[in-house]
């Protein structure tokens, strides 16, 4: 059985100012995005899954999905502020005046309805490269869809850093290759002048913790048998009972995939990634992912042409 990528492509990208998902980057007009999907399906993976916002739907066509159409299986779903809500719950969110979508989880419940086998989930502004995908292609095809056995691949620290500002990151603790627990780090930064520095810190609730830039981060870079979907559900409803009156709560996947570990409900088990992350979190960060992507290029590791149609 042939595994299903699922991409986030749903966030609002306050920092980077405008629909980073969609932006061109590849030297024939192609997005970020191209570049997973072209390295998914070479892993493996028979289908792709965007969730987006149905204000970038014109866009997302015209500049990313037709494309990817025509060279692999693909759909998209909405992700909208009101799904996977009652009538009361949406009376109860709308006066909390919220305008940006409910975070990963509910992203992921979103497209339940189009996975029907096991699946990776990654984020659309994030570069994994492809050793990522042929990791996790390999092992989703070697589960059943009651699985409770998922996976992730990990990055280093130091390796997924912006020079560009703070960034967030999952700091995971591991025992024996298996995940324990997942730690969101919500502002992690290089100290110094315009983060210049050579020492890496993390602003932690108001608590300045010193990173060694060694440890192992999430990328939101997750595989799972549909199975997972019960945690995540279980996970939605106790959010909901408690946020949806806060206008920037989040229900995130790394949190829940915690959640799912700590309750004995599933095990994750961790690969680790040496490739450098890079990504579109900042303007700034455009052209470095060009020049990364021209680099890539010019050794072959990927085709001028990117797609053949």
């Amino acid at each position: 059985m042939q595994p299903t990528l699922l991409v986030l492509a749903a966030g609002m990208g306050s920092r980077y100012g405008g629909v980073k998902q969609i932006d061109a980057v590849g030297k024939n007009g192609e997005c970020l995005l191209d570049f997973s999907a072209f390295d998914a399906k070479r892993s493996g993976f028979g289908k792709i899954v965007f969730i987006i916002r149905k204000d970038i739907e014109k866009d997302f066509r015209g500049r990313l999905f037709d494309r990817v159409a025509q060279n692999m299986d693909a759909d998209y779903v909405f992700q909208t502020p009101d799904a996977l809500l009652t009538e009361k719950e949406r009376t109860i969110a709308a006066g909390a005046s919220r305008s940006k979508p409910w975070g990963t989880v509910h992203a992921v419940l979103c497209a339940k309805e189009k996975i029907n086998e096991p699946f990776a989930v990654i984020n659309a502004d994030d570069y994994y490269g492809r050793s990522a995908f042929e990791t996790l292609g390999r092992y989703l095809s070697s589960i059943n869809n009651d699985s409770v056995e998922h996976a992730m691949v990990g990055y280093i620290l130091g390796n997924t850093m912006s020079r560009n500002g703070s960034v967030s990151r999952g700091v995971c603790k591991i025992e024996e290759d298996f995940l324990k627990s997942i730690t969101e780090n919500t502002k992690i930064y290089y100290t110094g002048e315009n983060f210049s520095g050579n020492e890496i810190e993390s602003d932690l609730n108001g608590r300045i913790i010193r990173m060694t830039g060694k440890e192992t981060v999430s990328m939101n870079l997750f595989g799972f048998s549909p199975k997972a979907f019960e945690s995540f559900e279980e996970y939605w409803a106790n959010f909901k009972k408690t946020s949806l009156s806060l206008p920037k709560a989040e229900a995130l996947l790394p949190v829940a995939t915690s959640e799912m570990i700590e309750k004995g409900k599933g095990s994750v088990k961790v690969f680790t990634s040496e490739e450098s992350w890079f990504g579109m979190t900042y303007p700034e960060d455009k052209q470095v992912v060009k020049d990364e992507i021209t680099k890539k290029i010019e050794s072959g590791y990927y085709p001028e042409k990117l797609w053949e149609k």
